[in-house]
């Protein structure tokens, strides 16, 4: 692909590439960048980081469903994942997934129509101690309350 037909999304993975081994090795990390950059993963994307790297995008895609942090679809601005492992679960975990969802009207690995909250969950953090975990953006909120779900959607409302 030529740079004066990218969009400046792909002009900065395309820069971000030219600083890592242009192989495989650098999949996962182009993959982290591109996500970043994009949002998610569509097709348009898996193409170029498969060019770029001289990998099948058929790898590329491989590795995106593989790894529960990627994904195909569109997210929302902020993507609150509540823990549900153990030590959270027994904690409470899925009375303040309870609690997300009813206040957000939507289910887990849904978006709500505004694009603003994407739900998810994650197996654990390997925050056990910090249990119940909520993140937002990457952001830990430990020992974390149902009576916080009005809290943490205030801090993030704008």
């Amino acid at each position: 692909m030529c740079l004066k037909n990218l969009s400046k999304e792909f002009i900065k993975l395309e820069e971000f590439i030219k600083t890592v081994p242009n192989d495989r090795s650098s999949l996962i990390e182009v993959l982290h960048k591109a996500q970043q950059i994009f949002g998610y993963l569509p097709s348009e994307v898996q193409d170029f980081v498969g060019e770029k790297l001289n990998v099948s995008t058929a790898s590329v895609y491989g590795v995106i469903t593989f790894y529960s942090f990627f994904t195909i679809v569109p997210r929302g601005k902020y993507v609150i994942n509540v823990c549900t492992g153990t030590a959270c679960f027994v904690r409470g975990a899925q009375d303040i997934l309870s609690e997300f969802e009813r206040k957000l009207d939507i289910t887990v690995g849904e978006t709500t129509p505004d694009k603003k909250y994407t739900m998810s969950t994650l197996r654990c953090l390997g925050a056990c101690g910090l249990a119940p975990v909520v993140t937002v953006n990457g952001k830990v909120y430990g020992h974390f309350r149902t009576k916080d779900v009005a809290k943490i959607l205030a801090e993030y409302s704008e």
